[in-house]
């Protein structure tokens, strides 16, 4: 029973006849990864650095909805091709290749593994009655174990922490309505175009941060999954439970002020009340950082897995394996976890910006290739060979992908960097909209050259080609 639960796949393709579940499933993951207090505390950046709250509201949907149909996009990939999300870039980038944007892809799930475990560490401490530095640690290692599992029980504790969050999220809003006088903060609506864009971006980066991993979490279900349903199902958990989080973060920064800038969890978790449901809901903010922690975990061994095969040849890993490349992201993250638990407001919002960056680029070239050039078909086998189709570098997918980061400068604001061109435009950061269209439209013009249809061949149990519509 037990080696039924723990996940025997790696980067290898999932075979048909072990696929199962609904594109609902989705939705249910991507609500519970969704519905928690690193959420919640982003959409509080957007008034703690200056926006109001109902143009900050509104920025925090756009970004939302634009950065979660690019995300979905990159979800609907998983159900026809059982690949990790980031073992296809090496059709972009070649099998070696692929190691540049996956380095920055492991920095950034050690980075949401150490934001994370420093809000559930608080919320772990307060349960066991430790401090945070024990809770970071205790928090850090249920991370792991639930990794080491793997994909059935990670979709499992994504169902019970959709319900369970929702409906915590339910008695906060009401405490917090009961509490702070909405209509006053709803009627202060004074729109900047920096503020606007910061929210618009912060949410943006959050859902487009999802894209290196989303298909890892897709590729179980059946081929035949409708391609439009994963994309809808996905984009409607994200989405939802993103903004919803968001939106009451909002709300509790404008109304709380300094007391939520200095204990973010403390705050929310005193609206709820004393006592006994005080641990419930420290309980509820680790359930849903659990949650999502879990995803970055995994999704770091995937991407250190992807780098590191590339050059060894590997095709699949030991359950021994998977334990060890786990057990480094989650040293790694706690480490940075316990480094920066001091200064977590200013650094996370500076990581979040700074993401967009470099996933921005990765994002658009995928998409492209996929949806546009190879029209869903990649030759699987040559994913794993560096003298295949796709070689073991395409220098060419570099220098665009490099181009579309040097892009982003002139318009990326941060406090450790703003470019020229940020003033000119009051001070809003528009860097992520450049970083999409820039190597979109480069990638484009340079593949279509070479481009050509990929044939629909069967080797074994999985397609040397797989083809979809696309949503």
């Amino acid at each position: 029973m037990a080696a039924a639960v723990v996940e025997k796949h790696s980067i290898d393709v999932v075979p048909d006849s072990e696929r199962h579940g609904g594109a609902f499933n989705q939705f249910t993951l991507w609500l519970g990864a969704n519905l928690h207090i690193t959420a919640v505390v982003t959409g509080g950046l957007a008034v703690v650095f200056g926006g109001d709250v109902v143009w900050s509201l509104i920025g925090l949907v756009l970004g939302n909805l634009l950065g979660g149909a690019v995300m979905a996009l990159h979800s609907a990939q998983g159900p026809k091709l059982g690949l990790p999300q980031m073992i296809q870039s090496r059709a972009q980038f070649g099998v070696k290749g692929a190691v540049v944007p996956l380095l920055l892809v492991i920095l950034m799930y050690v980075g949401f593994f150490a934001s994370g475990t420093v809000l559930a560490g608080q919320a772990t401490a307060q349960l066991t009655h430790t401090n945070d530095t024990t809770g970071i640690i205790v928090f850090a290692l249920v991370t792991g174990i639930v990794a080491t599992v793997g994909y059935r029980v990670i979709h499992l504790l994504g169902r019970v922490a959709s319900v369970v969050c929702a409906l915590a999220f339910v008695y906060l809003a009401v405490r917090l309505f009961d509490r702070a006088d909405v209509g006053a903060l709803l009627s202060d609506a004074h729109f900047s175009l920096p503020m606007f864009l910061l929210a618009v971006s912060l949410s943006a980066s959050w859902q487009l941060a999802f894209g290196p991993y989303v298909a890892d979490y897709s590729r179980y279900l059946p081929r035949t999954t409708s391609g439009k349903a994963t994309f809808w199902w996905t984009l409607a958990g994200s989405a939802l439970g993103s903004q919803w989080s968001m939106a009451f973060g909002v709300l509790v920064a404008a109304s709380a002020g300094e007391k939520f800038i200095d204990n973010q969890v403390g705050y929310v978790v005193s609206l709820g009340g004393a006592g006994l449901v005080a641990s419930f809901f420290y309980f509820v903010i680790a359930l849903g950082k659990l949650t999502v922690n879990v995803l970055n975990t995994y999704g770091g061994f995937m991407s250190m897995v992807t780098g590191i095969s590339g050059f060894r040849g590997q095709r699949a890993l030991s359950q021994r394996g998977r334990a060890l490349y786990i057990g480094i992201i989650m040293v790694a993250g706690t480490v940075v976890a316990l480094a920066g638990k001091d200064s977590f407001l200013t650094s996370f919002k500076d990581f979040l910006l700074f993401l967009l960056t470099f996933f921005t680029p990765w994002s658009a070239i995928n998409l492209v290739d996929y949806y546009l050039i190879s029209r869903e078909r990649y030759d699987l086998p040559a994913l794993f060979d560096v003298n295949g189709r796709y070689g073991a570098w395409r220098w060419d997918a570099l220098v665009v992908y490099g181009v579309g980061v040097l892009a982003q400068l002139p318009f990326l604001a941060t406090a450790f960097y703003t470019g020229p061109l940020v003033e000119p435009l009051g001070g809003a950061d528009v860097s992520w909209i450049v970083g999409l269209v820039v190597p979109a439209v480069l990638y484009w013009l340079l593949a279509r050259r070479g481009a050509g249809a990929w044939p629909t061949e069967k080797t074994g149990d999985s397609p040397t080609a797989v083809g979809a519509s696309a949503p």
